[in-house]
């Protein structure tokens, strides 16, 4: 039997990056990213796997100064949306702080190329299967930038319709996240949502079953008891 496993230092390095992974939120102000890293990133966005190899993701990279300065202020006008949806914790979630488009190096839009009806393969059944695939391809790059030394965040708070004008996408194509990418002052330990209390990541045995699915706290499903 072959073994296609890799070493022990390579598959531990795999794991260490994957654990040491982060939503971030700071960035070094004035830093860059080489043209080859970028490239590098992107090229392993670009390998993520795709349903029916239908490849739906695109990369818009932002290098207008003015453009970076009105999607920051979608941002911001869905910030203040967000918080005043969250009621009781408005005033907390303000306080945090949830992006960084003014200071990063790069800064990516990511779409979802739709274009259905060229790829039923995969799809008929569950059709968010592109946008599946578009999360394997920023989760990607995302890995390879940890591996780099460099730290990304995952912007969602945008309307996508409003952002897919201001960029002109088609009506078949719609923005999915904006990526911060860059330097970092740091990587912190733990999610930084963990460490500015907002919630507490839970643990895996609450996550994986065997055979059915179970109610937790005494939930009750389908009559069961």
């Amino acid at each position: 039997m072959t073994d296609y496993a890799f070493t022990a230092p390579e598959r531990r390095a795999v794991y260490r990056v994957i654990a040491e992974r982060r939503d971030m939120r700071r960035f070094v102000p004035g830093a860059d990213v080489p043209a080859e890293v970028l490239t590098r990133l992107l090229q392993a966005a670009h390998a993520a796997p795709s349903v029916g190899l239908m490849q739906p993701w695109r990369f818009i990279r932002i290098t207008d100064g003015q453009l970076r300065g009105r999607i920051h202020a979608l941002v911001d006008e869905e910030r203040a949306l967000t918080g005043a949806a969250l009621g009781s914790r408005e005033a907390e979630f303000l306080a945090l702080k949830v992006e960084g488009i003014r200071e990063c190096a790069e800064l990516l839009v990511v779409a979802l190329c739709d274009n259905r009806e060229s790829h039923i393969f995969g799809r008929r059944t569950l059709p968010q299967m592109d946008l599946a695939s578009v999360s394997c391809a920023i989760q990607n790059l995302w890995l390879a930038a940890r591996s780099e030394g460099l730290g990304v965040g995952w912007v969602s708070l945008f309307d996508p319709r409003r952002l897919a004008d201001l960029l002109g996408m088609p009506t078949d194509a719609e923005p999915v996240a904006i990526l911060c990418l860059g330097p970092v002052p740091e990587f912190p330990d733990r999610p930084a949502l963990e460490l500015d209390g907002w919630t507490t990541a839970r643990p895996l045995t609450d996550f994986v079953w065997e055979n059915r699915w179970q109610p937790a706290n005494g939930e009750v499903i389908n009559g069961d008891g």
